[in-house]
């Protein structure tokens, strides 16, 4: 893929940026050999919207005053990965929620302080006292691009359509629903045959996206050919790993505030030369900065380097019993690391966090265990405990298990070059721990083919993070989870999560999650390593970007400065 990037202009003219941080890449790696543990370092706090914050400070950017914003013109988007597909039920990555701000608004969205409000609903749902519906109101007056009215209907389509799709990775998100009733155009009231604490949160993520009827209709399952929802601009073309364009759609029922014509989301997975495009002006944007890069770019008179501390995680899944592919019946694999959580064990206790951070990330990520980030209201010490580093023990549990070593395992991961420089630390790592990791680099929209097959032993892939810690753990460990990759099945932990999920009270769920985090560090389903920062580059030529701790860049309401 990047050698198809190569043949681009804005790409060839800054092939010595690559050569000068390929070569910082490898000293980082090399590095590792002689850090030892350190903690990890925490953002800082102060203004979010600060274009001179500190590196490792959040600045979510600030939205754009219309006064000093020109009309027209065309944002560049430098994106380090390839979209999945375009349809918000299907969809399961990053890199496509970016394009869907612009194009298919949510009934909630969230602000910079991570809480949910309105969007294409009027406000936060109406909860029956019994917790078993939610009414909730809508706009009027919004159309969709292609015309057509945006409705209770329309809502009710796309909720059932996230039910239903076959491959739907929103199913398991909405929780027990057993109908969804219009009693007029403008509400709609959902019922639950429990009650589903994580449901509003849920509505603001592509759960909530509503798309139109009439697409729907007309293209099934093939919706992401030709998406149509409501939104700022509307879906004009894509080539295929290249680019995807989306142009100002006349019809947004708040048009006034949209400045730019079009919006071009260019694929670029070598980080530096997205940050070279930037610097030359080539890209108004770039997403995913490397922590190598970002230091020089924050001392750049041109640029604003937007940055927020995730919600999610990277990680490594262990495939235990994805043989039939994701969404199929669960069958055991034979192998020692998906049959022996001592072995996965093992592999967790060879890696050290501490050292990732500090020498290949800089120390702007920091260390992770679990999959509830510390900023969120829903975390605990139970929640936050991070098993030490400890090689001897590793070796000890494979020999307990029976395993010779070296133990070879297979692990499939992106092949941009930051991935690289993790998967070739934690290489060199875990070799002390008794393993032989071997690394099958594979472009990014293979990876997620291969995931969800079930065509891999480990996976290094991670999770952008959502308000609810429901959606950053149930999808992916829960035995009927729509993201359950790993094919990992507990009754214990399937039990702990219902019970959270239909709680009500947010210091029992507190309690919940805590105990989950506990039984997964002894299953290993899933071995978390890090937060990643969130790191954006801005041209100081535009205005109006804003990054939260969602990780969606905000573009739509942009525009160039006069």
């Amino acid at each position: 893929m990047t050698r198809r990037r190569a043949r681009n202009r804005f790409v060839r003219r800054n092939l010595s940026s690559v050569l000068t941080a390929r070569a910082g890449a490898a000293v980082a790696v090399l590095a590792l050999a002689a850090v030892v543990g350190c903690s990890p370092v925490e953002p800082a706090g102060g203004d979010t919207s600060s274009s001179k914050a500190p590196t490792g400070q959040d600045a979510f950017g600030a939205a754009a005053d219309p006064a000093q914003v020109k009309q027209g013109g065309t944002l560049t988007v430098a994106l380090s990965a390839d979209p999945d597909k375009l349809d918000p039920t299907l969809s399961r990555s990053l890199y496509s929620r970016y394009v869907f701000h612009t194009m298919c608004e949510k009934l909630y969205d969230l602000g910079p302080d991570a809480k949910v409000v309105p969007q294409l609903a009027t406000a936060l749902p109406t909860v029956s006292a019994d917790g078993l519906s939610l009414t909730i109101p809508l706009k009027q007056g919004v159309k969709f691009a292609d015309g057509g009215t945006f409705d209770s209907n329309a809502v009710k389509v796309s909720l059932n359509r996230d039910l239903t799709l076959a491959g739907s990775a929103r199913k398991s998100e909405l929780g027990p629903i057993t109908s969804i009733d219009t009693p007029n155009p403008n509400t709609v009231v959902i019922k639950l045959s429990k009650p589903f604490a994580p449901l509003t949160a849920a509505l603001a993520d592509r759960a909530g996206m509503v798309l139109s009827p009439a697409a729907v209709a007309k293209l099934g399952a093939n919706f992401s050919n030709a998406p149509v929802c409501v939104g700022p601009f509307k879906f004009a073309s894509r080539v295929a790993q290249n680019s995807i364009k989306v142009v100002k759609d006349p019809q947004y029922y708040d048009a006034a505030k949209v400045h730019l014509d079009a919006i071009e989301y260019r694929i670029i997975t070598e980080s530096s030369i997205r940050s070279a495009n930037l610097k030359s002006g080539d890209a108004q944007v770039a997403d995913s900065l490397s922590t190598q890069d970002a230091p020089a770019l924050q001392s750049d008179s041109s640029v604003t380097v937007l940055q927020s501390q995730s919600l999610g995680y990277q990680g490594l899944t262990v495939n235990i019993g994805n043989a039939n592919g994701v969404g199929n019946p669960l069958k055991q694999l034979d192998t020692p690391i998906a049959k022996d959580p001592r072995v996965r064990q093992a592999l967790a206790l060879s890696i050290d966090r501490d050292a990732l951070v500090k020498s290949i990330f800089n120390g702007l990520n920091t260390v992770a265990c679990s999959p509830i980030s510390p900023k969120s209201e829903f975390t605990s010490d139970a929640a936050q405990v991070c098993p030490a580093h400890d090689p001897a023990k590793a070796k000890q549990l494979l020999a307990d298990a029976g395993v010779s070593t070296p133990y070879k395992v297979e692990m499939i991961t992106s092949n941009n070059p930051d991935s690289l420089r993790l998967a070739q630390a934690l290489q060199g790592m875990v070799k002390e721990g008794g393993f032989d990791l071997v690394i099958k680099p594979v472009e990014y929209a293979a990876l997620l083919d291969q995931q969800d097959r079930g065509d891999f032993e480990l996976l290094q892939l991670g999770w952008s993070g959502r308000v609810d810690p429901d959606a950053n753990i149930y999808n992916f460990v829960g035995t009927t989870g729509s993201q359950n990759v790993s094919g990992y099945s507990s009754t214990g932990v399937d039990k702990l999560l219902t019970d959270a999920r239909e709680s009500t009270d947010q210091a029992e769920r507190v309690k919940l999650y805590g105990e989950v985090v506990g039984k997964l560090q002894q299953d290993d389903p899933i071995i978390y390593l890090y937060r990643q920062r969130n790191l954006t580059g801005v041209s100081k030529k535009l205005l109006g970007i804003q990054v939260y701790p969602d990780g969606v860049i905000r573009t739509a309401f942009a525009g160039f400065a006069k």
